[in-house]
């Protein structure tokens, strides 16, 4: 990509689009362009086309998705499995018939079985059964990076995907009936400091392993790759995708107990702090998930941002930044 090349972000109003969109302005690229749900319906195929067709950018970062967490997903499969779909096949199509030179598909590790050998590779996809609480997500997610390796194969495109783990950071949602677990327990310490509350409900028993990402470091490696590789350097037997993660891993329940340390930390000399109840007659969802990051490491990139600097940059996000939810 050159600095003046036209890029068009969908989905930069999100956690994941408005990373990427923040990293490219940081760059130096000039030529950046974006629509609200109000100004592009992406499930409207005619309103897509006529977006492309009209604006013809050079390169594509597709971050827009129907996204929530374990009781989003449950409650509403139908929303997750179709709006996905379509929103995914709507731009791939449009890309491919209006000749943009690179897309970047944002998809999720998800998309692995439930029970995969751990950490997970790219080439376990499609081995086992899905993780029942998000897989109408899942085959969703699948769907749009098959169909960018056939475009691929079939019409020579320059479609890539990539796999983020589980991500966090600024701009995220923590609005508690859809957010995912990282914000959603940001918001309820929270909200248990300013109350004086002395206890705070997680769901779970707190031990499945999770791996997490900051956002802002996402929006690096795929900058980075759409900057310096192809959709043949990503190829897999599975697909022309890679993992992205830090390769490292903690329990929800270490988690919890980091956040707690972050959001109290103010208030740490007077003694205050709360406790958490473990709810386990809530599900807990995939009992591990750490990505393999060999290949992307491989491929010249690694994360940067541990966790507790993460927590530190969310929770600030939290207090002072534009999303309130």
């Amino acid at each position: 990509m050159q600095k003046s090349s036209k890029i068009y972000v969908a989905g930069h109003r999100g956690l994941v689009g408005g990373a990427i969109l923040r990293e490219l302005q940081a760059r130096g690229y000039t030529n950046i362009i974006t629509r609200t749900h109000s100004g592009l319906d992406l499930l409207n195929q005619a309103d897509v086309n006529r977006f492309f067709e009209e604006e013809k950018p050079e390169y594509v970062f597709l971050a827009a998705a129907h996204v929530g967490g374990i009781g989003a997903n449950s409650a509403y499969p139908a929303d997750f499995i179709y709006q996905n779909m379509v929103i995914g096949f709507n731009v791939v199509e449009a890309a491919r018939k209006n000749g943009v030179k690179k897309l970047m598909n944002l998809g999720s590790t998800c998309i692995y079985p439930k029970m995969a050998e751990q950490p997970i590779k790219e080439e376990s996809l499609l081995t086992g059964p899905l993780e029942p609480t998000n897989d109408a997500y899942a085959l969703a997610k699948i769907s749009v990076i098959k169909l960018c390796t056939a475009y691929n194969k079939q019409f020579g495109t320059n479609f890539l995907s990539v796999m983020p783990t589980n991500l966090y950071g600024i701009g995220d949602n923590y609005e508690l009936a859809g957010s995912h677990v990282f914000p959603a327990m940001i918001r309820k310490f929270h909200e248990a400091k300013a109350s004086g509350e002395d206890v705070v409900h997680l769901w779970g028993d707190g031990s499945p392993l999770r791996e997490f990402l900051f956002a802002g470091d996402l929006a690096d490696a795929v900058v980075y790759l759409m900057e310096n590789k192809n959709a043949e350097d990503l190829r897999t037997p599975t697909g022309d995708f890679v993992n992205v993660g830090t390769g490292k891993e903690l329990t929800i329940k270490e988690l919890a107990g980091t956040i707690r340390e972050v959001v109290y930390a103010d208030v740490a000399e007077t003694g205050r702090t709360c406790r958490i109840e473990w709810d386990s007659s809530k599900p807990n969802g995939t009992p591990r998930k750490l990505c393999d990051v060999t290949r992307l490491n491989n491929l010249g990139w690694k994360a940067k941002v541990d966790v507790r600097k993460g927590i530190e940059i969310s929770y600030d996000d939290f207090l002072h930044g534009k999303v309130r939810k």
